[in-house]
């Protein structure tokens, strides 16, 4: 059975997600920790509970979910995987963080890449790569039919959308991606997202002003 565990890190609030099973396997998704204090909140909990890292996923590129990238991957002896889409946008974290005042040092390249419809997997999980930009171009979400968990990235937040003003975003993109691939979900699917509180997908399909 899949566990989950949030961490919400660095300046701009990103959630951090460790995911494991009864293997002890897990995955580490979009670390933004920052700091030596945060460092050490996520490797406490990964000891503490006997997980083993064996991958170092991203839902995008931007700095907010890569700066913490270079520690999990030394950390751990990982390699970033991600969307060949936003492989500029590592290319420029550092300049992002810059722009934000948010001083940081250059993440590692994405070693791998995944597209639409990849089975990622550790341990007895399976997630399925889901496609979609607008928020960034290589914006992905990591999806689990059976146990109906969506971990969504900065595409769909809790009554909102990532937002399309930065390089790379189109919004006509995000809101089409979200009502083909999204919404079709089981509404029941739990819904994880980059930023701010967990949510479900029929509780968006009902509430989210930019679904309607």
């Amino acid at each position: 059975m899949m566990e989950i565990r949030k961490f919400t890190f660095n300046p701009v609030a990103v959630n951090t997600y460790v995911i494991w099973d009864e293997t002890g396997e897990c995955a580490i998704i979009d670390a933004g920790c920052s700091n030596p204090s945060e460092e050490a909140a996520l490797a406490g909990f990964i000891e503490e509970k006997g997980l083993k890292p064996v991958k170092l996923l991203n839902t995008h590129g931007h700095f907010d979910h890569v700066i913490g990238n270079g520690f999990a991957a030394r950390k751990w002896d990982l390699e970033v995987e991600m969307h060949q889409g936003d492989d500029a946008l590592v290319s420029s974290a550092k300049e992002q963080g810059g722009m934000f005042g948010i001083a940081m040092h250059q993440p590692p390249k994405p070693a791998k890449f995944f597209d639409e419809g990849d089975e990622i997997t550790f341990g007895n999980t399976t997630l399925e790569v889901i496609h979609v930009p607008g928020h960034s171009p290589g914006g992905v979400a990591f999806h689990n039919a059976e146990e109906r968990v969506l971990i969504a990235g900065d595409i769909l937040f809790y009554g909102s959308i990532g937002r399309t003003d930065l390089p790379g975003g189109e919004h006509e993109s995000l809101i089409s991606g979200i009502k083909s691939k999204l919404v079709v979900l089981d509404p029941a699917t739990k819904v994880f997202s980059g930023h701010g509180p967990e949510t479900t997908i029929g509780d968006e399909i009902k509430n989210n002003p930019f679904l309607q």
